[in-house]
């Protein structure tokens, strides 16, 4: 059995995540914004469930929670960044707060976590992190500009970073679920809309969001388990696709990407020096 360290427990996929866990006889390291979410799950397990009041975006209080994990359960096997803040609008109506609100919860929070693990990872040889992205990491969608921006940012981000720790037998995986039935819809944060954007794309997505008919195809449960899964994988993988729409169109995006690459492949090599 291991010991994981979870962000953004309260609901979604890191809840059902915490649950399982546990139900499965891990221990499990759980921060949130409000702990008292969590009393439930308190009263069924005990000891085997940590808690820790957490807000990403305080980046003063995520050493010291992190530090203080460590220090309570000795050995943290596995590090899960997955709070999220989706920002829903097109990119002309958000606010200059939900931009850096975006940055701050998705980009920023994850980095500082891991940021903050490293060092007791690489003390006790060795350990694995869990980097929650979205198919939206490898592919978009309109009127998720922002959520985009946050998601391939922290993929970035991690792709270096598994080439930084892999000697020490710290490995990454990013993990990109599709849509999923999860509330994940319910707490996206929107911003006033603007007419101009109603016939485009944009607005397209909108109502499809609005009226309940954008499909969501994943199955949290399943999702969870590959989660748990895949840090027994002998052979981590650096990205984990879940769900159909996930595989489908983050191909079909890499396709695209590729075609538009190898047709520019002259131009590119006449710029040699």
């Amino acid at each position: 059995m291991k010991t994981w360290f979870i962000t953004g427990t309260s609901s979604g996929l890191g809840r059902l995540l915490t649950e399982k866990l546990l139900d499965q006889g891990h221990r499990v390291a759980a921060t949130l914004r409000k702990p008292e979410l969590l009393n439930e799950l308190i009263a069924k397990y005990g000891d085997q469930l940590w808690i820790a009041q957490l807000d990403v975006t305080h980046t003063q209080s995520i050493k010291s929670v992190v530090d203080k994990a460590f220090a309570d359960l000795g050995q943290i096997d596995v590090i899960v960044n997955n709070a999220g803040y989706a920002l829903f609008c097109a990119a002309e109506e958000a606010s200059d707060d939900q931009i850096i609100q975006q940055i701050n919860t998705n980009v920023i929070g994850s980095i500082q976590i891991i940021r903050s693990a490293l060092p007791h990872l690489r003390a006790q040889g060795g350990g694995r992190i869990l980097q929650v992205s979205s198919a939206g990491g490898q592919t978009t969608y309109p009127n998720f500009s922002y959520y985009h921006t946050s998601k391939w940012a922290i993929e970035g981000f991690c792709e270096t970073l598994a080439q930084e720790v892999s000697l020490f037998n710290i490995r990454v995986t990013i993990v990109e679920p599709g849509a999923h039935k999860t509330d994940f819809g319910g707490g996206m944060v929107t911003a006033p809309v603007l007419e101009a954007y109603d016939q485009t794309p944009a607005g397209y997505v909108r109502r499809l969001v609005d009226s309940g008919t954008f499909p969501l195809t994943g199955d949290p449960d399943k999702t969870v388990q590959a989660m748990i899964n895949v840090v027994d994988a002998t052979t981590a993988p650096l990205r984990l696709a879940l769900g159909k729409d996930a595989y489908t169109d983050i191909r079909a995006s890499l396709l695209s990407r590729l075609v538009e690459l190898d047709a520019q492949k002259e131009l590119a090599l006449s710029s040699i020096v």
